[in-house]
């Protein structure tokens, strides 16, 4: 109840503020960095990872176009 009339006041573009100040409170301005280039490279091998995905499944559907095209001439 108390956070949902705080967000009443709170909207957009303090929240952010409000989680950067709490995250240099937990984990110490000398620890940020660090987090930040950790996530970064996570979220590079994430992108990574959905582009393979995505390659895997375009040549999937493709080899199965090619079996069904296949079965259908015989």
């Amino acid at each position: 109840m108390f956070l949902a009339n705080i967000s009443n006041f709170i909207a957009g573009q303090e929240w952010i503020f409000i989680i950067i100040i709490v995250a240099v409170l937990i984990f110490g301005a000398k620890k940020i960095p660090e987090l930040a280039k950790t996530f970064g490279k996570a979220k590079g091998e994430f992108e990574k990872g959905k582009i393979e995905g995505e390659k895997e499944l375009k040549d999937f559907k493709e080899k199965a176009s090619d079996v069904n095209k296949e079965s259908k001439s015989d």
